[in-house]
């Protein structure tokens, strides 16, 4: 027993400068809160943000496009009102028609009839 003790004791002071160094390094490199990782992940969410901020300015410069089309043609206001809230004018019919498909269950019951 006193042996053994004696063979790991001289194996830790030979190597102490290498034993510490490779614990501190795991330390930095893995544990730490500025470890490699880490900055791993903070360079992919990053790359995340930074696309995520073209599309909001992207997005930005098509509404300020349709804004100012908005302000200088009275037409680009009933082309919208049109398209997206179905207006219409006093001698005019709206067909709204749906692509949807029905469910299942109502095409079983339409076919048996």
């Amino acid at each position: 027993m006193r042996n053994r003790i004696g063979i790991i004791w001289s194996f830790l002071s030979h190597y102490k400068y290498l034993i510490v160094s490779v614990l501190g390094i795991a330390i930095v490199g893995f544990l730490d809160d500025n470890s490699f990782l880490r900055r791993i992940q903070y360079d992919l969410q990053l790359d995340d943000l930074k696309t995520e901020i073209q599309k909001y300015n992207d997005q930005n410069k098509a509404d300020s496009k349709q804004l100012r089309e908005l302000k200088r043609d009275p037409k680009a206001i009933e082309k919208i009102a049109r398209e997206r809230y179905f207006m219409k004018a006093d001698n005019e019919d709206i067909y709204v028609l749906s692509d949807d498909e029905q469910p299942a269950e109502n095409q079983e019951d339409e076919t048996t009839e």
